[in-house]
């Protein structure tokens, strides 16, 4: 019998959010064999009602093999809760599914990250499984494939992959030469690098971007799902460092992935169509302009505008 992954998911104050991201979970085929573990990051001033309504919704949760909630007594954001809880769950259990509360899930999501943890866990080259993918031309692409990248927004991985880890953002930029930070910025089409450094100037707290660099320092490889097994309902400026946009909403997979990479390497055709859509993602003059007097309106709406995210 398989030892399914525990699903961790990251909650804070998004009740419609973590609502939807529920219900679609609770739809995948193996989420009565799934443990679940429900991460309530505590209330900043001024988010206790929301955060006391998502917390009346999370612990009612039903339709897993288990549920149980952290409830943290104080804001931890969401770099911190996420690595603590990755963490603790890797630990105990050799692999975790990580979510959170802005994801709409095909229904062969957790099959997809079962299948795939089991097909590669001895398998030290391969250090991330991700369930989003950009939406490419999927054309005379295999139904999954291994890529540099390691998305953040649904993803699993081993104990084994995530000891490395590196939280100092000193340690990983000094680790980088132009030509490997060329190749991490996907041969120029993402601007990644300037993720890395937005951090270290303190404009941002993502444990993601690090995430991503240290699995690139460590040559590792991501699966990726030819179409996206995700859809993200958090670029709407509901979140606290989130924005309008649409750039990357595609249609979710409805189908079961069967066929993965045997051989453990990029696939150069996958590489292709993500490096031409990363190039062209913003559209025209006129599409940027519109896009950016939106997140303004946005930011202003919520009274981020002029503080550090």
């Amino acid at each position: 019998m398989q030892n399914f992954a525990p699903i961790a998911l990251f909650v804070y104050n998004r009740p419609d959010h973590a609502r939807r991201t529920l219900a679609s979970l609770q739809k995948n085929l193996l989420a009565d064999e799934s443990r679940l573990f429900i991460f309530s990051d505590g209330a900043r001033q001024g988010q206790e009602e929301n955060v006391r309504a998502v917390r009346e919704l999370i612990r009612n949760a039903e339709g897993f093999k288990s549920v149980e909630v952290i409830e943290r007594e104080h804001n931890y954001g969401l770099a911190n809760s996420v690595i603590d809880g990755v963490s603790r769950l890797t630990r105990e259990y050799g692999k975790v599914i990580v979510i959170e509360d802005d994801v709409i899930s095909s229904p062969y999501m957790l099959e997809f990250f079962n299948d795939g943890l089991q097909r590669y866990e001895r398998q030290e080259k391969v250090m991330h499984i991700t369930a989003f993918m950009y939406p490419i031309k999927t054309n005379d692409l295999p139904e999954s494939f291994f890529l540099r990248i390691a998305s953040s927004q649904a993803w699993a991985t081993w104990d084994r992959a995530w000891k490395y880890f590196e939280p100092d953002i000193d340690k990983l930029m000094s680790s980088f030469t132009p030509q490997t930070k060329f190749q991490f910025e996907v041969e120029g089409a993402m601007n990644f690098w300037k993720h890395l450094r937005e951090f270290k100037a303190g404009k941002n707290n993502s444990w993601a971007i690090r995430w991503y660099a240290s699995v690139f320092l460590q040559n590792g490889l991501s699966l990726n799902p030819a179409v996206s097994m995700i859809d993200n309902i958090g670029h709407d400026g509901s979140g606290v460092h989130s924005g309008v946009s649409t750039i990357y909403k595609g249609n979710i997979n409805k189908t079961r992935v069967t066929q993965f990479p045997v051989e453990l390497k990029e696939d150069k055709n996958a590489l292709i169509a993500v490096k031409d859509f990363l190039k062209h993602r913003k559209g025209s003059l006129m599409r940027r302009g519109v896009r950016y007097i939106n997140n303004i309106l946005v930011r202003l709406q919520k009274g981020t505008l002029f503080q550090k995210t």
